[in-house]
């Protein structure tokens, strides 16, 4: 950033004496038109030769310039007659608009000066940029590149924009340079940061705007080859190259030529940020996110010890390593406890930062390493805008933030070794901790520790500690029954101890007599997760009747955790009753707190708890009637949610009739808000409510939560819950709830781009819903066929079937689904060359939705409008609507919407003849994320390539299209014989 133009600070005149009031300050503005105000109200500059000298005299940095300076800035060589009298009228009248004591006279020539601190935006810039190199250099690289976003805002366009004299198109030409310097300090910032993703789009409109730019096009090399694109970074080195021979007759500097270099032989060090961060602020926080270590931890020390060295080992001055220790035992056996604890001794030696994750690597839906991934990354200062998609993706630029930082990582309860890989951190330096009940002998370079049960001495040590001295001491002897009793398992020691403590009025012996009657159990409590078992009857025997049913009840359901208000459902008691029995089971270590309002089981004591309802719970079918409670209490609260997000939609008319009361909402945010936080606890609901009595409530909860789908959030999960009960619904012969299942899952086929499998499902849906005569199934599986079909070229099918929902819609009075139809009616007769009907068809979804105040989906509708538009030749209006969708999606978290909305957007711009505008929104698009699947990954780079080669960069538009093409061609679409032809048209050119 160094050689920008520079204005020195100007002093504040000060106030004369016996002035009355301050005025408003003076601003000026230069990188963009020549403007001025007073506070907030634009002042007239006068004409644009007036606004020359104006500009002329406040880029002279408060100096005098004379009037035979200014008159050459303003006309050059060749002035007007009376240039100097024009002069002096300019200075005039400019003097007459700004403050007295600016604009002065002096030895025959003027200058600008008095202006308060940030009075020109020029100044203000070059402040900006000084602050940013300096946070650049201390290696606060976030800081520098907020602090450059700031300075580059300040332009507004062209600078000096409609001002005219050779000194106006000097300092024009200097400014815009010195911009373009400030925009490539960025990028270098945003890629070593780890945003090459997003950096993308943006470098494909710049390198498109300055075509002979090298750094930019080894700016885009770099981040095409960080996302993983490392055919087009080579295709951007080729277009680079011939460029630069038909225009200069150069070849390409040798940074360029080293970068192509490094990209064929996969330089793993390309894959690293290029500057070194350092340590103090790469991210703005440091996580520390070790759970507390227990004050009474007791015994291991040959384990803390061994532990302790090896993780040493990562932080020693010569030959550092990555250090990884994997913690194998019984459940209970206190893997956990002892990784916290020696992870806490060893903070020290990590002074970048502690992260930590239970993996829920013994329950039924282990934690997914992508969704891990997530959540460390923002934990180390990532932007979720920043955060890719994949799981190889979100992998690299995990181990890229790591690198050259000291950061401990306790990964809890891991399933196998496969789950962890991904979330080790790579780099020396770092360390890793992993507990998990199965020995990781397929985990390489690990360190491997046995953990089994304490000793003796240790036990009773950990007893004495939570019990006291002096209680102990007095029964020493029932004291070792205890010990002994409980197996000399930590989880088994802890809760026998916590009881004994809570009751003042027991004796050790009292506790030795209650374990005594356990006995029986003992040969199992040592035979793997019997112990575990037995340990918690122990703990279970000391309950109150209330807290042993709740304990029973809410271990039945599958999801991860567990809400205040669901566990009201599932126990049938007030929200205060019920917090007041879950805080109790959470003193007893039966329980966890996870959040506030929040609990969950650990795996195995779930288990155990499902163990003892199938035992104790009388009646027997109190179980299925407290999984019936939570199952309508889920489908109330995410119907309320649809209602909320839909207003007028008759869905909620036709759903089933619960008997539980819905969450309460404050806003409708909050609404959104519940459905994304409680999606993995719906979705386990749905999945083990599939029997007879339940399970059409179970596809209901489906229907209301449809957006989980919708937006991209839990979309994977959903659809193997629509399976599970397409198939459950088709077991039981119930067509009724299999239409519903059906159509649902074909619209998250077809989210997906899987429209092949997606219709066979809608086919079958428009059967059931024609024989059990459901309204609902009747008009959406219609429509889902119709958009299914387009989709597929089949055109006169496609508008058969919307027309039949069309028809379904209307005699149901369902309005915003005979809107969605219209829309997706119109969508078809543009395909079909029917455009003015189209435009008319898709203004009457409008006209529903706005009547209705459907906010998200009249987004839909201008988001269709937007297509039919720009099919008749009305680009700037399609791209009016387009935007407004843009925006609506954005503020609904309707991310694959968002991402096909810029895809349309880039479909206008290159219709219109603006091919750097469209690869920008293409890039964009590919970024964010799109509704069609793989299949609409190839629309989109088929009109990026389409884009590329407008741009002259044939290469890379070639390496856009055989991507495209091999999407194409697994899919056996019909786009890839086009595409066939347009590489075989380029490559005969």
């Amino acid at each position: 950033m160094d050689g920008g133009p520079r204005v020195p600070e100007q002093r504040r005149a000060g106030a004369a004496a016996g002035a009355i009031a301050e005025p408003e300050p003076l601003r000026f503005g230069v990188l963009g038109p020549v403007r001025a105000w007073r506070g907030a109200q634009p002042l007239n500059t006068g004409s644009p030769q007036q606004r020359a000298l104006l500009a002329a005299l406040l880029l002279r940095e408060g100096r005098t310039a004379t009037a035979a300076e200014l008159i050459d800035a303003l006309w050059g060589t060749e002035p007007p007659s009376q240039a100097l009298a024009a002069l002096r009228t300019y200075a005039s009248r400019l003097r007459k608009v700004l403050d007295p004591g600016v604009l002065v006279s002096e030895s025959g020539g003027y200058a600008v000066r008095s202006l308060g601190e940030g009075a020109l935006d020029l100044a203000v810039a070059q402040d900006l940029a000084a602050q940013a190199e300096k946070a650049r250099g201390a290696g606060d690289l976030g800081e520098a590149r907020e602090v450059l976003n700031r300075a580059l805002a300040l332009w507004d366009g062209e600078p000096l924009a409609g001002v005219p004299g050779p000194h106006a198109d000097t300092q024009r030409v200097r400014l815009q340079e010195w911009r373009l310097q400030l925009l490539e300090t960025r990028l270098d910032l945003d890629l070593d940061l780890g945003c090459h993703a997003e950096a993308v789009s943006e470098l494909t409109a710049l390198t498109a705007a300055h075509p002979l730019r090298e750094r930019l096009r080894e700016l885009l090399m770099l981040a095409l080859y960080r996302s993983g694109r490392q055919a087009e970074a080579l295709a951007v080195y080729a277009d680079t190259r011939r460029l630069l021979a038909e225009e200069l007759g150069v070849d390409p500097r040798p940074g360029l030529r080293e970068l192509q270099q490094r990209i064929l032989r996969a330089d793993p060090a390309l894959a690293e940020p290029s500057i070194p961060a350092a340590e103090p602020a790469l991210v703005p926080v440091r996580p520390a996110q070790l759970p507390a270590s227990v004050p009474d931890f007791t015994g291991r020390s040959f384990f803390v010890s061994e532990l302790s060295e090896v993780l040493a080992s990562a932080s020693e001055a010569e030959g550092r390593v990555m250090a990884v220790s994997a913690l194998a035992g019984i459940g209970g056996v206190g893997k956990t406890t002892l990784a916290v604890h020696v992870a806490h001794r060893a903070r020290p030696a990590f002074p970048d930062g502690q992260l930590y994750v239970d993996l829920q690597g013994a329950g039924p839906r282990p934690a997914e390493p992508e969704t891990v991934l997530g959540s460390f990354l923002r934990a180390l200062g990532t932007a979720d805008s920043a955060i890719p998609d994949s799981l190889e993706e979100r992998a690299a630029l995990y181990r890229s933030v790591l690198d050259g930082r000291r950061v401990l990582v306790l990964l809890d309860n891991a399933k196998d070794a496969a789950q962890i890989r991904p979330l080790l951190p790579g780099t020396e330096g770092c360390a890793a901790l992993v507990t998990s009940r199965v020995r990781m002998l397929d985990l390489a370079g690990a360190h491997l520790v046995d953990l089994d049960v304490m000793s003796p001495d240790e036990a009773l040590s950990l007893f004495t500690k939570i019990v006291g001295e002096e209680r102990v001491a007095a029964e020493r002897e029932a004291a070792l029954d205890v010990v002994a009793a409980c197996g000399f398992l930590p989880l088994a020691l802890r809760i026998a101890a916590s009881r004994l403590a809570a009751r003042r009025t027991w004796t050790v012996s009292v506790l030795a007599a209650k374990l005594a009657d356990e006995r029986r159990r003992l040969d199992e409590l040592q035979a793997g997760d019997l112990a575990v078992k037995a340990t918690f009857e122990l703990g279970y025997g000391q309950l109150e009747p209330a807290q042993a049913r709740a304990f029973r009840l809410l271990g039945l359901a599958d999801g991860p955790d567990m809400s205040l208000a669901a566990a009201s459902a599932v126990l049938d008691l007030p929200p205060e009753d019920t917090e007041d029995l879950l805080e109790s089971l959470v003193d007893t270590s039966l329980l966890e707190s996870a959040a506030p309002g929040r609990y969950r089981f650990h795996d195995l004591v779930r288990l155990y708890a499902r163990a003892c309802a199938e035992r104790d719970e009388q009646p027997p079918s109190e179980r299925a009637e407290a999984m019936s409670r939570l199952l309508d209490f889920y489908l109330a609260s995410a119907t309320r949610v649809y209602a909320i997000e839909r207003p007028g939609d008759r869905t909620v008319d036709h759903l089933e009739t619960t008997r539980r009361a819905a969450q309460e909402f404050v806003d409708d945010a909050r609404a959104l808000d519940w459905l994304h936080a409680e999606a993995a606890c719906i979705l386990a609901c749905v999945q083990q409510s599939l029997a007879a009595p339940t399970l059409r409530k179970a596809v209901d909860l489906l229907l209301a939560s449809k957006d989980l789908a919708e937006s991209g959030a839990s979309a994977l999960r959903y659809e193997a819950a629509t399976r599970a009960a397409r198939d459950a619904a088709a077991e039981l012969g119930d067509a009724f709830a299999e239409g519903r299942a059906r159509t649902t899952l074909a619209q998250v086929l077809g989210h997906g781009g899987r429209f092949e499998e997606a219709g066979v499902e809608t086919a079958r849906a428009i059967e059931l819903g024609r024989s059990t005569k459901d309204p609902w199934t009747c008009g959406n599986a219609h429509n889902e066929q119709g958009i299914v079909a387009n989709c597929l070229n089949q055109r006169t099918v496609s508008e058969i079937h919307l027309r039949e929902a069309i028809k379904a819609f209307r005699a149901d009075g369902n309005r915003p689904g005979e809107a969605s139809a219209l829309c997706n009616l119109s969508r078809v007769l543009v395909s079909l060359d029917r455009v003015p009907t189209a435009i008319d068809l898709v203004r009457e979804g409008i006209a529903i939705y706005d009547e209705l105040g459907l906010t998200f989906r009249l987004a839909n509708a201008r988001y269709a409008l937007g297509i039919a538009l720009s099919h008749g030749g009305r680009n700037d209006e399609a791209l009016d609507e387009l935007t407004a969708a843009l925006e609506t999606f954005a503020v609904n978290r309707q991310r694959l919407w968002e991402g096909t909305t810029h895809f349309r957007i880039a479909q206008v711009h290159l219709s219109a003849g603006r091919p750097a505008r469209a690869a920008q929104h293409a890039e964009q698009a590919l970024t964010t994320g799109y509704i069609g699947g793989e299949w609409m990954r190839a629309n989109i780079l088929t009109l990026l390539g389409r884009s590329l080669e407008n741009l002259g960069q044939t290469d890379r538009a070639r390496a856009c299209w055989r991507d495209a093409l091999t999407v194409y061609e697994g899919a056996g679409s019909p786009e890839a014989d086009e595409l066939r032809r347009l590489l075989h048209s380029v490559a005969v050119l």
